[in-house]
């Protein structure tokens, strides 16, 4: 009963803050999406498995479709196109005979689901993108918390060891034996991504931050991001961290004390990492026969006997899409490797392979857009520069399209970049009071 509350309580506060505004209904989504691992962890039922469903279900219901954008029409018209053909193949897929039916549904939301956020991302605005960022500075503090007590007191005691969590104990490979943390997601690889993928946003409230409390909030939340995916021990993520360290060195223009701030907190973590054999798996990315073996064993293992062998696909939920512990049983022929377009291509056939490469090429299209100067233009380079590594690297493992809260993010970050940016304020036009000649002052860069 209290899974099921929560799936209501989820649906209205969902629905409640999306009437508000598009970026305060995003930031109380993330806060479920933040809070689901853990949830499920601990409670046992069918229901606690909808809980970041339902609260999709009640931003996408509080959202107005219908409702244009006089100045965004042609905006997102390519972007919805996609979007439908998207969604329209796998659907057609559920009525095929492949896998039974609540399989293929349980498939069905794993392919579709978060799709419409395409949408939602090509209608963000200045004041959502500053919604959204500070909501998920504070959601990664929070986060952040948990994992340093789980460093302290043991995963056990936060995780129950359950057919739910056997990702989690699956991976004590960190030095010493110990456990990956994954915070309050359902995995450390869903803990990590999650963090490298809200560092973008943290950039730009840093820098587009209407007041000093905001811009303080990105500065403080960079660093506990980055220690977050040191004590996920996710390798990939920890590359894709240190690479916008960089990036925010190189390209952030800061005051004296600014920059010796930033480098003093740089300086520690990096500390932190060298002397504490629990923050160094990293360290294993110098072994190039690991690394050639672990793409090697995710790249062409079976993709093409799986094209030969299903071209029309195993049906929906067939091919690697994440099941509840208690469907697994009745999948047919499941089949199973670490390659999210072999995922794809297993469970939607050569024609859904062949409709998501073309929207990935289209994406890649779409880099003039991503990089027009803007208001944002060092937080939409790197969304999309992320989205594009996401792409790249989507051959070496599942969840791309699956991980919550991450999907999400990643997905509200391709269709914000794949369209051109608007600086018009998240709210009614029929509503919109006067401003004043100097509001637009408020969003001016805190490092110009």
């Amino acid at each position: 009963m209290i899974a099921l509350g929560l799936c209501i309580l989820a649906f209205v506060a969902c629905f409640w803050a999306g009437r508000r505004s598009l970026g305060q209904g995003l930031v109380m989504l993330f806060i479920f999406g933040y809070l689901y691992g853990i949830l499920r962890a601990n409670l046992l039922t069918a229901f606690s498995h909808f809980i970041f469903d339902a609260g999709m279900l009640g931003l996408f219901a509080a959202t107005r479709w219908t409702q244009r954008d006089p100045s965004g029409k042609k905006r997102s018209e390519m972007l919805l196109l996609w979007t439908g053909l998207l969604i329209i193949w796998p659907t057609i897929l559920i009525v095929l005979p492949f896998q039974p039916l609540l399989i293929s549904l349980v498939g069905l939301r794993g392919n579709i689901f978060f799709l419409p956020a395409l949408l939602l991302g090509s209608r963000l605005k200045d004041q959502d993108l500053v919604e959204l960022s500070t909501g998920l500075a504070l959601l990664n503090l929070m986060a952040v918390g948990f994992g340093a007590a789980e460093y302290v007191l043991g995963v056990p005691r936060f995780f129950p060891i359950s057919p739910v969590t056997q990702i989690i104990y699956a991976s004590h490979d960190v030095g010493g034996g110990f456990y990956r943390i994954p915070g309050t997601f359902s995995s450390a690889h869903a803990f990590g991504g999650t963090m490298v993928n809200t560092f973008p946003y943290l950039i730009g409230l840093w820098t587009r931050g209407a007041s000093r409390f905001q811009r303080s909030l990105g500065l403080v939340a960079m660093p506990a991001a980055m220690m977050g995916i040191l004590m996920s021990a996710t390798r990939q993520n920890f590359i894709y961290g240190a690479a916008m360290i960089i990036f925010v060195v190189s390209t952030t223009k800061m005051k004296s004390k600014q920059r010796v701030l930033f480098f003093a907190i740089i300086v520690g973590l990096a500390l932190a990492a060298l002397t504490n054999v629990r923050f160094q798996r990293f360290k294993s990315l110098g072994d190039s026969d690991l690394v050639a073996g672990r793409i090697a064993g995710s790249v062409n293992r079976t993709f093409w006997e799986i094209l030969t062998e299903y071209p029309m696909g195993n049906g929906l939920g067939g091919g690697g899409t994440s099941m509840p512990y208690f469907l697994q049983g009745q999948v047919r022929n499941p089949i199973g490797m670490e390659n999210e377009y072999a995922r794809i291509l297993c469970e939607q056939g050569i024609v859904g392979l062949f409709i998501w490469m073309s929207f990935v090429l289209w994406f890649f299209s779409r880099v003039p857009v991503a990089f027009r100067k803007g208001r944002w233009p060092n937080t939409r380079r790197l969304v999309w520069c992320l989205a594009a590594i996401d792409w790249g690297t989507a051959f070496i493992g599942t969840g791309l399209l699956t991980s919550i809260p991450g999907t999400l993010l990643f997905v509200l970050g391709v269709g914000w970049t794949s369209t051109p940016e608007t600086c018009q304020p998240s709210v009614d036009p029929q509503t919109m009071p006067v401003a004043p000649s100097h509001a637009g002052r408020q969003y001016e860069p805190a490092f110009p």
